[in-house]
């Protein structure tokens, strides 16, 4: 069904597993298709009550996959086309927060670029303690999109927001619970277990009250998010093409290490 997902069902508790171990799961267009339908799928499961998405391996997400060159290399591709490509992520993230399950992101190692977007349009964040979080967009020559600033601003604040986003720092565990951008700490290679914990309280709730809460509060905290991010793709487009971009996006592959 998926060349990039892993999917496993277990009772009221779905878990997908972002899997491209070898590039440390970065953000592929596919990987995101991908995901935008694993939530349309899973969102129309009734029997679900929380759904899960970690990392293979060692990591959540690397981010944004710079060598997929149907992202990056697409000027010959028709304006249209283009532009579906740049607006994927806005799509997956706001195709993930719209679920009317409680959704729960398991971070290992790290989580990047568009692996914490993803992760913030989720409704928790379960981190292990020696892992980091990090938005480097903006040093790679790319604004911050997929509707990700908006959610920051709820989540932190203007001025955290403009920090997270602006000076690309690497964010370690405690730092991100302290500040309330991650919402539990686990020990390190136990972030799905906690999850799986918090997961087995929610279904010992009243399903239609958590669902109704949920949709409350994030219609409450989305008001004018649509506003702030309908262009982002556009924005990606414009700046991602740019020839400092492109030189930092290049300097920046130079600087990774394989996988190991």
């Amino acid at each position: 069904m998926y060349r990039t997902l892993k999917l496993e069902l277990k009772g009221a508790v779905a878990t997908v597993t972002l899997h491209r171990p070898a590039q440390r799961n970065a953000m592929s267009a596919q990987l995101m298709r991908e995901m935008i339908r694993c939530a349309q799928q899973l969102g129309a499961r009734r029997e679900l009550d929380v759904i899960i998405v970690r990392g293979a391996g060692k990591w959540f997400c690397a981010g944004a996959d710079l060598k997929d060159a149907s992202r990056w290399a697409n000027q010959s591709l028709p304006l249209e086309e283009q532009r579906d490509v740049a607006k994927l992520g806005f799509v997956m993230a706001r195709a993930w927060e719209e679920l009317p399950q409680i959704t729960i992101a398991a971070i290992e190692g790290y989580c990047i670029g568009g692996g914490l977007a993803l992760g913030i349009a989720l409704d928790w964040r379960v981190i292990a303690e020696d892992a980091f979080v990090s938005f480097p967009e903006i040093a790679l020559g790319i604004p911050l999109t997929w509707g990700t600033i908006p959610r920051l601003v709820n989540l932190l604040g203007p001025a955290r927001a403009k920090r997270l986003t602006i000076l690309c720092e690497r964010i370690p565990a405690g730092e991100a619970l302290a500040m309330g951008l991650v919402d539990y700490i686990a020990p390190p290679r136990k972030s799905l277990q906690v999850a799986r914990d918090i997961a087995r309280k929610i279904k010992a709730l009243p399903r239609h009250s958590v669902r109704m809460s949920k949709e409350t509060v994030n219609a409450y905290a989305n008001l004018g998010a649509h506003a702030a991010g309908h262009m982002a793709h556009d924005q990606v487009q414009l700046a991602a093409a740019s020839r400092e971009a492109r030189a930092a996006r290049e300097a920046f592959a130079r600087r990774r290490k394989p996988a190991g």
